[in-house]
């Protein structure tokens, strides 16, 4: 219901601004083709498997498949899996389309106090050139470019991956949920301060940086900005800059909060706390971010993690386990 009135939101939003709602491309194309897509995939790679495992003749392999794909996914759970993708798609375009709105509905950006504020925290300085200066503008900067270009990709395969291979179907909507939930919080934190970014205000400060995918990212950003404002109904470009707070960095934090609270294997949780801490680094390192961008990122996928455990099952099966150990053993083992 959350996702279903945001989308509303932003239809109204549109209506009443006289602005145009758009079906914002991905990386491998729109996302109602991309989700469904990664997710057809890993249900091929959880059938797939299983199926090699019987060693079926070939003249039984069609037969054996689909006894393997009914076992492991009846029609419940195939429903599970398209409802929390429609509720992740729902709220993941009516996000983009209320940040491209943004320019249009809060014209005053307050780059300069947050950029005031970042240079009393580092002493003066600009923290985008101390950084450069510690980590330098060569390898790190590619290795930087890299992790937080990820994120295009960790975000649908992670979906993708709770949907598909949560044994607890719970844990899988408590993610996906958290998720369309950083999408609304953080929209609402972009119009409290609406902000560009410092490599925006203040372009200079990263002329050292090299090219990489994260400056033509930045530099295909600006175009769209500008096209965007110049007429936003002649083109299907959408407005996309926004710094205040980090979605990078608060659905990273989401994903390795769960994680840790769902005690994934170590492996899991080291990973996925040491790209948190990376994608922090990076945001600030290329100017996408000021430094209150990150705590803000942090407070809003904690907020978002917590909300979403109290809105789906995660939380009373967490009830039920303080009640009843036994239960809960049974439950979790299932």
């Amino acid at each position: 219901m959350v996702s279903v009135s945001f989308a509303l939101l932003a239809v109204v939003t549109a209506f009443a601004s006289g602005l145009p709602l758009r079906d914002p491309d991905g990386l491998l194309g729109p996302s109602y083709v991309r989700l469904p897509l990664i997710v057809v995939v890993m249900i091929v790679l959880d059938v797939a498997p299983r199926v090699v495992l019987r060693r079926p003749v070939p003249q039984n392999l069609y037969q054996t498949t689909m006894t393997v794909f009914h076992q492991r996914w009846p029609g419940s759970k195939l429903m599970f899996v398209m409802a929390g993708l429609a509720c992740f798609y729902l709220a993941y375009v009516a996000y983009r389309n209320m940040k491209s709105f943004l320019p249009f509905l809060r014209e005053r950006v307050v780059d300069r106090t947050l950029l005031a504020m970042d240079e009393v925290v580092a002493g003066g300085y600009h923290p985008g050139d101390i950084l450069q200066e510690l980590l330098g503008t060569g390898i790190s900067a590619e290795v930087l470019s890299t992790i937080y270009m990820s994120y295009l990709v960790f975000v649908p395969l992670s979906v993708a991956a709770a949907l598909v291979w949560s044994s607890n179907l719970s844990h899988g909507a408590w993610y996906v949920s958290a998720l369309s939930l950083n999408w609304i919080i953080g929209t609402a934190t972009y119009y409290v301060l609406p902000s560009l970014g410092p490599v925006y205000l203040a372009p200079s400060h990263f002329v050292d940086l090299p090219d990489t995918a994260v400056s033509q990212l930045q530099d295909a950003l600006y175009r769209n900005r500008v096209t965007v404002l110049a007429d936003p109904h002649a083109t299907q470009s959408v407005h996309g800059i926004a710094a205040f707070a980090s979605l990078h960095v608060s659905v990273v934090f989401t994903a390795a909060l769960i994680a840790h609270l769902l005690r994934l294997p170590k492996p899991v949780r080291w990973i996925l706390w040491g790209y948190l801490a990376l994608t922090a680094l990076a945001t600030v390192y290329f100017g996408w971010h000021y430094l209150l961008d990150v705590p803000a990122g942090l407070a809003v996928g904690g907020l978002s993690t917590w909300l979403a455990a109290r809105a789906t099952t995660y939380a009373r099966t967490q009830r039920s386990a303080t009640a009843n150990p036994i239960t809960t053993t049974t439950v979790t083992g299932h």
